[in-house]
């Protein structure tokens, strides 16, 4: 029987299969992160505030190598616990010579670790081993000509790569003088020091973005510093997570628990049930909660689809309880936080109602950018993800929460998803928030406008998929905005909201591009709204991008 790995507070060492440690006595806590150490390579990136932590961590698993977020004040003694084949540092909006910014302990850089820095993370490598950094006399943004040194490691092998090419660059800041026993591998016009190395102690660094699509071959760089720095095989695939993570539920449920599986019907929480089926088939129980807040006919659609499903389907229709509890609330973070508590009190009666006792699980299909946007090291809290903010009460009555997919990325569920032979349509189902449209009505909620925003969107997505967009388009959605505005329609003055609507292309959903909807498809989309929608008067087409904003409105 395979045995959960736990980390100790106090002594920083692994410890399978207990529960308290036997050396001090503290009470431990699960690692996932230290159970994959113990049977995969692990990447540690640590994360200083840059807005590309989660891409960074994307890319390294495309690599095949196993990876996760850390903040930069996570212990020294936990890292070395963890036994990672590399550390990456994330960029950062700091400067490192500020008494205030992320600083690391130069211990870190003698654990025999190799360690690539990135934009701030190259910075602060050179600062914190006795570099020095200043302000550039020309800053850097955007795509920029940088010249490579072919024999560095992080640019072998790459056969097509000219002496010259494009990396994505955003600092103020530029190492002026290098630390000792480092050589500059990179420059560009007006940064002397676009990448370093020490080749013996194997630390690297890059001023620019490897991990942003702008720059060239910056993925193979990432991989070069994997494979040929840290000596990774690439043992990272999906099929081995899902079989290791069926047993490893197996084992932590037992052979007599039972699961209380949160549904709402999209990608994540279906390939969760997928998983959970194939771990405990009929003890696990599914309750689709209705909460009012899905699109036209979606609860109908969700039942139909697990109704061949060998699990108990449960489906709660909750649109009056969770639509009262809304009345009048207008703060995003005040909705997700109604919403997630609602939830949770849901799963409560309906954990009475069968008989749940504390011997058994809830599941959430919490997704990894679920579990950084909510709040990792020092950046900024995105958004608040209603799996993470169930009240205790509720969870205290069960035995444990499992959270099998929040080592994943979006684009790894759906993979997961086909490993467990699910559907397409399923596995390739747009993403859809767990508050549904509450978030996308904008101020407070009503069931009339939740009906006008259903009804819209409805034909929004009809008319897409008419023109033959809804595979090009990576997800596509209509917003109730709270904006009123003056219109006319036939000889009468309208006084009616403003319907925004939605389009991206992205192919990991943490950075994504406004979709280039052809002009006359989001005319014939407009005419039909404002035509047979009551209460829309005004339609527009958000074009902006994921940064700077989220591909959500709330």
């Amino acid at each position: 029987m395979q045995h959960r790995t736990s980390l100790c507070g106090g002594c920083f060492v692994p410890h399978p299969g207990d529960s308290v440690c036997r050396k001090n006595g503290n009470r431990l806590s699960y690692s996932r992160a230290l159970e994959y150490a113990m049977t995969h390579q692990l990447c540690i990136v640590l994360d200083f505030g840059g807005q590309y932590n989660q891409l960074i961590a994307r890319r390294v698993r495309e690599c095949g190598v196993y990876c996760e977020v850390k903040s930069y004040k996570t212990p020294i003694e936990e890292l070395r616990a963890l036994n990672p084949v590399g550390i990456i540092f994330t960029g950062g909006p700091n400067s490192v010579y500020d008494d205030a910014s992320p600083r690391i302990s130069p211990e870190i850089f003698h654990l025999g670790i190799p360690i690539l820095g990135i934009c701030y993370g190259c910075q602060l490598m050179a600062y914190t081993l006795g570099g020095k950094v200043a302000t550039c006399i020309t800053s850097e943004y955007g795509k920029t000509e940088t010249t490579y040194d072919p024999s560095c490691l992080l640019f072998a092998g790459i056969q097509d790569m000219p002496e010259q090419a494009i990396s994505w660059m955003s600092h103020t800041d530029y190492i002026s003088e290098l630390p000792a026993g480092f050589r500059a591998t990179a420059h560009t016009q007006h940064c002397p020091v676009a990448a370093m190395e020490n080749k013996e102690q194997k630390l690297y660094a890059v001023q620019f973005h490897p991990e942003v699509n702008h720059t060239q071959f910056g993925v193979r760089m990432i991989d070069n510093f994997l494979k040929k720095v840290c000596g990774c095989t690439g043992d990272w695939t999906m099929g081995n997570f899902c079989k290791a993570t069926v047993q490893s539920l197996r084992d932590q449920i037992g052979p007599d628990g039972r699961v209380l599986l949160a549904l709402s019907g999209g990608v994540d929480s279906s390939v969760l049930a997928a998983l959970l089926a194939e771990a405990i088939g009929e003890r696990l129980t599914c309750v689709f909660v209705d909460h009012g807040l899905m699109r036209k006919n979606e609860g109908d659609e969700v039942e139909a689809a697990f109704a061949k499903w060998d699990v108990n389907f449960v489906r709660v229709n909750a649109e009056e309880r969770f639509l009262s509890k809304l009345a009048g609330v207008e703060d995003p973070q005040e909705k997700r936080h109604i919403i997630g508590a609602e939830f949770g009190y849901v799963f409560r009666d309906e954990a009475e109602r069968f008989g749940i006792t504390k011997q058994d699980f809830l599941a959430q299909g919490t997704i990894y950018p679920d579990v950084i946007e909510s709040g990792q090291g020092d950046a900024d809290v995105i958004k608040s993800h209603h799996n993470k903010l169930l009240p205790a009460e509720v969870v205290a009555r069960f035995q444990d929460v499992l959270e099998p997919l929040s080592l994943l990325f979006k684009d790894e569920v759906r993979q997961l998803g086909r490993e467990l032979g699910l559907p397409e349509y399923l596995v390739m189902r747009q993403p859809f928030p767990g508050p549904g449209l509450a978030i996308r009505i904008i101020g407070a909620v009503t069931k009339e406008k939740a009906d006008t925003l259903r009804d819209a969107d409805w034909i929004y997505r009809e008319e897409i998929a008419k023109a033959g967009l809804d595979k090009q388009i990576s997800q596509y959605f209509a917003v109730l905005t709270n904006c009123r505005s003056v219109g006319v329609m036939g000889d009468g003055r309208t006084y009616d909201y403003t319907l925004a609507l939605r389009g991206v292309t992205t192919t990991d959903f943490m950075t994504a591009d406004f979709a280039r909807i052809p002009y006359e498809v989001l005319e014939a989309i407009s005419a039909r709204i404002v035509n047979e929608v009551k209460n829309i008067n005004r339609i527009v087409y958000d074009v902006t991008t994921k940064p700077p904003a989220t591909i959500e409105w709330e």
